[in-house]
Protein backbone atom coordinates (compact mmCIF):
# COMPACT_ATOMS: atom_id res chain seq x y z
CA UNK A 1 0.00 0.00 0.00
CA UNK A 2 2.89 2.54 0.81
CA UNK A 3 4.30 1.77 -2.70
CA UNK A 4 1.01 3.22 -4.58
CA UNK A 5 0.99 6.15 -2.42
CA UNK A 6 4.13 7.70 -4.29
CA UNK A 7 2.75 7.08 -7.85
CA UNK A 8 -0.11 8.71 -6.98
CA UNK A 9 1.70 11.48 -5.73
CA UNK A 10 3.30 11.32 -9.51
CA UNK A 11 0.76 10.99 -10.91
CA UNK A 12 -0.51 14.36 -9.09
CA UNK A 13 2.12 16.35 -9.48
CA UNK A 14 1.54 15.38 -13.17
CA UNK A 15 -1.47 16.29 -13.35
CA UNK A 16 -1.11 19.51 -11.33
CA UNK A 17 1.88 20.57 -13.67
CA UNK A 18 -0.07 19.92 -16.55
CA UNK A 19 -3.34 22.28 -15.30
CA UNK A 20 -0.65 24.72 -14.62
CA UNK A 21 0.79 24.69 -17.85
CA UNK A 22 -2.51 24.36 -19.48
CA UNK A 23 -3.57 27.59 -17.72
CA UNK A 24 0.25 29.68 -18.81
CA UNK A 25 -0.56 29.19 -22.51
CA UNK A 26 -4.35 30.17 -21.99
CA UNK A 27 -2.56 33.58 -20.33
CA UNK A 28 -0.35 33.57 -23.31
CA UNK A 29 -3.05 33.38 -25.62
CA UNK A 30 -4.67 36.38 -23.98
CA UNK A 31 -1.18 38.50 -24.07
CA UNK A 32 -1.29 38.44 -27.69
CA UNK A 33 -4.27 41.60 -27.11
CA UNK A 34 -2.78 42.83 -24.32
CA UNK A 35 0.39 42.33 -22.89
CA UNK A 36 0.21 42.89 -18.68
CA UNK A 37 -1.20 38.90 -18.43
CA UNK A 38 2.10 37.34 -19.88
CA UNK A 39 3.95 39.15 -17.06
CA UNK A 40 1.68 37.50 -14.51
CA UNK A 41 2.44 34.14 -16.62
CA UNK A 42 5.90 34.05 -16.31
CA UNK A 43 5.85 34.80 -12.96
CA UNK A 44 3.72 31.75 -12.32
CA UNK A 45 6.07 29.71 -14.50
CA UNK A 46 9.23 30.74 -12.32
CA UNK A 47 6.96 30.45 -8.87
CA UNK A 48 6.08 27.16 -9.54
CA UNK A 49 8.73 25.25 -11.44
CA UNK A 50 10.42 23.65 -8.46
CA UNK A 51 7.04 21.81 -8.03
CA UNK A 52 6.90 20.31 -11.69
CA UNK A 53 10.69 19.02 -11.66
CA UNK A 54 10.88 15.60 -13.18
CA UNK A 55 7.31 15.89 -14.87
CA UNK A 56 5.78 16.73 -18.25
CA UNK A 57 5.10 20.06 -17.41
CA UNK A 58 8.61 20.60 -16.85
CA UNK A 59 9.57 21.13 -20.61
CA UNK A 60 6.70 22.99 -21.15
CA UNK A 61 7.70 25.78 -18.35
CA UNK A 62 11.00 25.64 -19.87
CA UNK A 63 9.18 26.19 -23.39
CA UNK A 64 7.06 28.93 -21.85
CA UNK A 65 9.99 31.40 -20.11
CA UNK A 66 11.54 31.25 -22.88
CA UNK A 67 8.61 32.20 -25.15
CA UNK A 68 7.89 34.86 -22.83
CA UNK A 69 11.90 36.58 -23.02
CA UNK A 70 12.64 36.12 -26.39
CA UNK A 71 8.96 38.27 -27.01
CA UNK A 72 9.92 40.37 -24.45
CA UNK A 73 13.52 41.25 -26.04
CA UNK A 74 11.34 41.43 -29.70
CA UNK A 75 8.86 43.85 -28.00
CA UNK A 76 11.38 46.06 -27.24
CA UNK A 77 13.96 45.67 -30.35
CA UNK A 78 10.58 46.29 -32.60
CA UNK A 79 9.59 49.91 -30.10
CA UNK A 80 12.60 51.07 -30.46
CA UNK A 81 12.61 50.66 -34.34
CA UNK A 82 9.29 51.86 -35.14
CA UNK A 83 10.69 55.36 -35.83
CA UNK A 84 12.48 53.92 -39.05
CA UNK A 85 9.35 51.50 -39.72
CA UNK A 86 11.52 48.01 -38.84
CA UNK A 87 9.95 48.39 -36.05
CA UNK A 88 6.40 47.29 -37.33
CA UNK A 89 7.13 44.30 -39.20
CA UNK A 90 9.54 43.15 -35.97
CA UNK A 91 6.45 43.45 -33.74
CA UNK A 92 4.14 41.86 -36.42
CA UNK A 93 6.97 38.78 -36.88
CA UNK A 94 6.97 38.47 -32.71
CA UNK A 95 3.59 38.80 -32.17
CA UNK A 96 2.68 35.84 -35.18
CA UNK A 97 5.78 33.98 -33.63
CA UNK A 98 4.35 33.92 -29.99
CA UNK A 99 1.30 32.40 -31.87
CA UNK A 100 3.26 29.73 -33.21
CA UNK A 101 4.59 29.15 -29.50
CA UNK A 102 1.42 29.12 -27.81
CA UNK A 103 -0.48 26.72 -30.22
CA UNK A 104 2.69 23.72 -30.62
CA UNK A 105 3.30 24.30 -26.90
CA UNK A 106 -0.74 23.69 -26.27
CA UNK A 107 -0.66 21.05 -28.86
CA UNK A 108 2.35 19.08 -27.86
CA UNK A 109 0.86 19.08 -24.10
CA UNK A 110 -2.76 17.88 -25.85
CA UNK A 111 -0.72 14.66 -26.64
CA UNK A 112 1.05 13.84 -23.57
CA UNK A 113 4.28 15.09 -25.13
CA UNK A 114 7.35 17.35 -24.02
CA UNK A 115 7.49 20.62 -25.78
CA UNK A 116 10.93 20.01 -27.45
Amino acid sequence: MSEQYPERTQEAREQSGRDLAIMVYLIQAISLFTAIPFFVGVLINYFKRDSVRGTLAESHFRWQIRTFWFWLLWLIVGSCTVWVGLGYVILAINWIWVIYRVIRGWLALIDRRPAY
